[in-house]
């Protein structure tokens, strides 16, 4: 078994996933069937770069990394797709009014 060979050291699920269920995303890249996907032919572009779509799934691969099921608008696919292969496609809103701890007690 020493001769896997990964994509990178990183284990990604000691963490929790980047991206949220029903998170608008985009692809970083265009994506291509690489025989995985039912139905279309090897080679056959199933999300073009800077397509918009959104998480709809959030699984494990390798024990290593999140996938992504992303469902894309414009091409109507469901794909399958690593954190390095998606942005955001909107900027999160960032809570600047949390409590502190302190406030929550009294």
């Amino acid at each position: 078994m020493s001769n896997v060979v990964r994509d990178s050291d990183v284990v990604e699920l000691s963490g929790p996933p980047f991206f949220n269920l029903g998170e608008k995303v985009q692809a970083k890249r265009t994506i291509r069937n690489d025989g995985t996907y039912a139905g279309k032919e090897i080679g056959d572009i199933l999300a073009k770069k800077g397509e918009v779509g959104y998480v709809v799934s959030i699984g494990t691969f390798l024990q290593q990394f999140y996938i992504y099921g992303v469902e894309y608008l414009e091409s109507g696919n469901r794909v399958g797709m690593k954190r390095k292969e998606l942005d955001l496609a909107d900027a999160r809103e960032e809570p600047d009014d949390l409590p502190l701890p302190e406030e929550i007690a009294s």
